[in-house]
């Protein structure tokens, strides 16, 4: 035989591969059916790596037994998702403890955000509820879930992610902790600037203080004056009030031009950013499951079970749902070393069958999924 009757001999193993294909799901939607009646779950671990195994016995070299394993896993794979999408279809739909609103309760809302005056997160919650919102602050980030939690406020607003220095890591660890829920979001543009007491001049500086994550996202413009020191701070408008309060030309902060103002302080240099279109994403959160009707994104967290190709199994159901995964993170998990949470957001609304079919299944094959919002 030439090579134009292997090809000819390979598209006819190929059609025989498809029709048995589409028979093996046919078979799949009636395995669907009947655990719709049964009640029993799509999603059989032991069932699977039972007939996995029986496959690579099957196989006559190490080679083909790899070959053949990862191609059952994904036609079992998609054999669950057809049935996944056959009980939304069939009416067994899992419900979802998220009450759909019309829009959030702006007007008489109360609102916490860390920090002080002129910090960027009261400029972000100003952004998003408006100049006469009933607002408090409190001193960390887990002051602010603790406080919508309790009930004494109704939201807040915590920084998320900034486009150059990453994620704000705390928050997310947060996120996980507390029985709080994402609603909106909120991005502002983040104009570092350099302030000292009205005077000062570059050389008079010894000592800079700010937010770790300011610090960082200004550490081009540090780099050019390495004789500085640089010390983190809770927050960029406190570190600019401790400058007011210090009284010493010796002092500089790294906030915004809006602390400036509120603390009496000069601008020595401004956009000191490391990028241009330096933003940071702030997140409104409540102690309420609910999400406005046009929400367009997801937030969730998860775990995965320690075997290969758990995180791809679990994003195949978004991808499948044909949905678009906009972010994916990974946090250790405390007290559990080199084993990781994943927090993934994606295009959707909770109302949508392709959200809710992609949800079932990412639930029925991860560990400890939650969902954190949809905004």
């Amino acid at each position: 035989m030439g090579l134009e009757e292997y090809r000819n001999e390979i598209d006819r193993i190929d059609a025989e591969i498809v029709r048995l294909y589409e028979e093996r799901m046919e078979v799949s939607e009636k395995v669907a059916l009947d655990k719709i009646q049964s009640g029993k779950n799509v999603y059989d671990p032991e069932r699977e790596k039972a007939k996995l195994e029986a496959i690579r016995n099957m196989t006559k070299n190490e080679f083909n037994s790899f070959g053949a394993v990862e191609l059952f896993s994904e036609i079992m794979a998609m054999s669950r998702k057809r049935q996944y999408a056959l009980l939304e279809e069939k009416g067994a739909k899992r419900k979802l403890p998220f009450i759909a609103i019309d829009e959030l309760d702006k007007k008489d809302a109360r609102v916490v955000f860390q920090g002080i005056n002129g910090a960027y997160s009261e400029a972000a919650m100003i952004a998003f509820f408006g100049e006469e919102v009933n607002a408090h602050s409190v001193k960390s980030f887990r002051d602010a879930m603790r406080s919508i939690d309790e009930g004494t406020a109704d939201y807040a607003v915590l920084p998320i992610e900034n486009s150059s220095a990453g994620i704000v890591s705390a928050n997310y660890d947060l996120l996980t902790e507390f029985e709080n829920y994402i609603v909106g979001e909120q991005i502002i543009a983040i104009d570092n600037c350099l302030l000292g007491l009205p005077g000062t001049k570059l050389s008079d500086i010894k000592t800079v203080y700010s937010h770790p994550q300011a610090l960082m996202q200004c550490e081009d413009f540090l780099s050019e004056h390495d004789s500085w020191k640089e010390i983190s701070y809770a927050n960029t408008a406190m570190a600019a009030k401790k400058i007011r309060d210090d009284n010493d030309r010796s002092q500089a902060a790294i906030a915004g031009a809006r602390a400036a103002k509120v603390y009496g302080l000069e601008v020595l240099m401004d956009n000191i950013n490391k990028s241009d279109g330096n933003s940071t994403r702030f997140i409104i959160v409540t102690n309420q499951k609910v999400f406005v009707r046009n929400a367009e994104k997801i937030s969730i967290c998860l775990e995965i079970p320690h075997k290969s190709g758990s995180l791809y199994s679990l994003l195949s159901h978004i991808i499948y749902n044909g949905l678009n995964m906009t972010k994916i993170e990974s946090r250790p998990i405390k007290d559990r070393p080199w084993e990781y949470r994943f927090f993934i957001d994606f295009c959707g609304n909770l109302a949508e069958p392709a959200v809710r079919n992609a949800l079932r299944g990412i639930r029925e094959e991860s560990v400890n999924m939650r969902i954190l919002g949809n905004y």
